[in-house]
């Protein structure tokens, strides 16, 4: 289908913009003209379709990867479409989730990111793809407040932990103690850089909580509710101290349920309240953390 001013709305420059370009090809693709594991035409016979720059073109190719529309866009040859995957509300482990998610709030000029977890390990890892987009200066937030929840050091886990009676010191607590405290290291450092590599201003805080949590709970800039259930589950794994035979969750193998303000009032209501309930367990019942 050749572009043409009939079918294509474009700027006062009359030149197209790579989101313009993205939506023509998005019709392609969701019309059938173009289907799961074809191949596009290469960079230099869309621009020419288009009348625009090759750049122009990478851009709009670029949206249409993150929208999971396109896969390969990055290789030399020309992309592939992206057989499709699951909707934009199924669930779907945490790991993979919660990156495309993060990805989007970092849209938003100011960010703000609430978790309540029980390591950092998730959050960090998921913020990589944000961050990735703003070093290559695709996104630049003006301001990032990050707000993280997780339990205190001093009580008793009712997971991770040991199977049985482990007397005094329990190293499956330890090692947990040694996880929680890295990751949120790795995570305050690699958002606080933004402040001297690009004049974001940036705000990480941790409290503790006084209980296990046994969900996971992420709230992105108060309008997007994303939980999913600790799976409990008795597992041995090798250490310095033997075998530890341990209750323990594999958090990043959750299934993430999303809920949007936008979508309707009962997802609204969700994020409404769960906003409200991290806002008064960070206000009242927790305590200040310091991850050592």
């Amino acid at each position: 289908m050749a572009v043409t001013q009939e079918n294509v709305a474009v700027n006062g420059s009359g030149k197209l913009t790579p989101q313009e370009i993205a939506d023509v090809l998005r019709e392609r693709i969701r019309a059938g003209e173009l289907r799961a594991g074809d191949r596009l035409p290469t960079q230099a016979e869309l621009a020419g379709e288009f009348g625009v720059e090759r750049g122009t073109v990478r851009q709009a190719l670029r949206v249409l990867q993150e929208d999971g529309l396109l896969r390969d866009v990055s290789k030399g040859s020309p992309p592939r479409v992206a057989a499709p995957g699951p909707a934009r509300h199924d669930p779907q482990p945490t790991m993979v989730a919660l990156a495309p998610r993060l990805a989007e709030a970092f849209h938003a000029p100011r960010v703000r990111i609430d978790a309540a977890c029980l390591t950092a390990e998730t959050l960090m890892v998921g913020l990589g793809e944000p961050l990735r987009l703003i070093h290559e200066g695709r996104i630049r937030p003006e301001s990032i407040d990050i707000r993280i929840l997780l339990p205190s050091r001093d009580i008793n886990l009712a997971f991770p932990t040991s199977v049985g009676d482990h007397g005094g010191d329990d190293p499956v607590h330890e090692r947990w103690l040694k996880q929680r405290n890295a990751q949120g290291h790795v995570l305050s450092h690699n958002m606080c850089s933004l402040r001297h590599s690009h004049g974001i201003d940036v705000r990480v805080a941790f409290r503790a909580l006084p209980f296990t949590p046994p969900v996971k709970l992420y709230l992105l800039n108060g309008t997007e509710a994303l939980m999913a259930y600790y799976m409990v589950a008795r597992r041995e794994e090798p250490s310095d101290h033997g075998t530890l035979d341990m209750y323990d969750v594999l958090g990043t193998e959750s299934l993430l349920f999303s809920f949007e303000a936008t979508a309707g009032a009962r997802d609204a209501a969700f994020v409404a309240e769960s906003q409200k309930w991290f806002d008064a367990l960070w206000e009242t019942i927790t305590t200040d953390l310091t991850l050592s």
